[in-house]
């Protein structure tokens, strides 16, 4: 039998970035969310199953690289799955991809390993396609729009709120 744990409190937003624009949407959904109630950013390689269970809920934000999420947020859903499993179901999350033209792949690969916690997406998938195509844009630092950091802005404060206001 699982001990009650309870209900975690505030956000927390996981993230990986190889080229800095994962990162810059994690930053601005962590300003936002801020503004409402409490938020932790922690970089996928430095979260805890402790980290999950003191949470309320998550956004999981990732460059999508050859159509699936990055190596390091998969790490972090390996390392982290079984400790809390069946201890945060229920919890929201919503999702953020950086991409260069699609950003489904890793979109649907997060779904698939979250419906096993049985956690409740509670915001449409936010995807940034940054457009880049060539190698050099592929690898090279990435600056997204003030409009797209504002789209991440409003997600984490709107997450944020609800969840601050017991909606979720």
């Amino acid at each position: 039998m699982v001990a009650d744990i309870g209900m975690g409190e505030g956000l927390l937003i996981i993230w990986h970035s190889r080229t800095g624009a994962a990162r810059a949407m994690a930053d601005a959904a962590g300003e936002g969310a801020s503004s409402a109630a409490p938020c932790t950013l922690l970089p996928a390689e430095n979260v805890t199953p402790a980290d999950l269970l003191a949470a309320g809920g998550y956004v999981f934000c990732c460059p999508e690289n050859l159509g699936s999420m990055t190596g390091a947020m998969k790490e972090f859903f390996d390392r982290c799955y079984y400790p809390v499993l069946g201890l945060i179901e229920g919890r929201p999350y919503a999702t953020m991809i950086a991409a260069g033209s699609d950003g489904t792949g890793a979109e649907r690969q997060i779904d698939r390993i979250v419906t096993g916690w049985r956690l409740r997406r509670v915001a449409e998938p936010l995807i940034i396609c940054t457009k880049a195509q060539t190698p050099n844009e592929i690898l090279g630092a990435k600056r997204l729009s003030p409009d797209q950091l504002q789209r991440c802005h409003d997600l984490g404060q709107a997450f944020s709120t609800a969840l601050n206001l017991g909606v979720f």
